[in-house]
């Protein structure tokens, strides 16, 4: 992989906290191209599935895109089956010819489930109910395994701050977030 691909690949950071009744997905609005900053407010997380579904991607925008539409679509064919859908795609995504060129990851939750999604077949539960990828990723999984322990702050609180951490950490990640939270019954 190139340089300006890598960049493609890691430019972003997307976090999900499942913490309590509450599940979060936040991600920045960055979209960096190698160096330099094209965009400042793009949102890469998104509801899917009538809303019951919050997906949120790192990297390359136009691969992302196609991803969230051939997600929602196998959710319509398995409504409600969030594990079974993403395992869908991941075989899909590896497999199909034009779907294994596409350079992105996913993190996606609903009430129950929190999983990220990769181009090589890897459809992952975490075992906290934290995940983060993108270039801050690391840095917003450190931050938020360091709060989710404290009874004053609950999933978004936790998310809010270990966003603003890897926003001051990462130069790909910047503090113009989106947020999606989804209440557990």
């Amino acid at each position: 992989m190139d340089q300006q691909n890598d960049n493609l690949w890691h430019g972003t950071t997307i976090l999900s906290i499942r913490k309590g009744n509450t599940v979060v997905i936040v991600g920045d609005g960055q979209v960096s191209l190698g160096q330099t900053v094209i965009k400042g407010s793009a949102r890469k997380v998104r509801r899917l599935a009538d809303g019951s579904v919050v997906a949120g991607f790192a990297g390359a925008t136009a691969d992302a895109l196609a991803l969230f539409e051939r997600l929602e679509g196998k959710l319509g064919e398995h409504p409600g089956q969030l594990a079974r859908a993403c395992v869908e795609l991941a075989k899909e995504w590896r497999t199909d010819r034009y779907l294994r060129r596409l350079e992105a990851m996913m993190a996606v939750s609903d009430a129950t489930t929190s999983l990220v999604l990769t181009g090589t077949g890897d459809v992952l539960e975490p075992d906290d109910g934290i995940i983060a990828i993108g270039s801050g990723g690391n840095y917003a999984l450190a931050a938020a395994r360091a709060l989710v322990d404290r009874d004053d702050l609950d999933a978004e609180a936790i998310a809010r701050k270990a966003m603003d951490i890897a926003a001051d950490i990462c130069v790909y990640t910047n503090k113009n977030i989106t947020l999606e939270k989804i209440e557990v019954a």
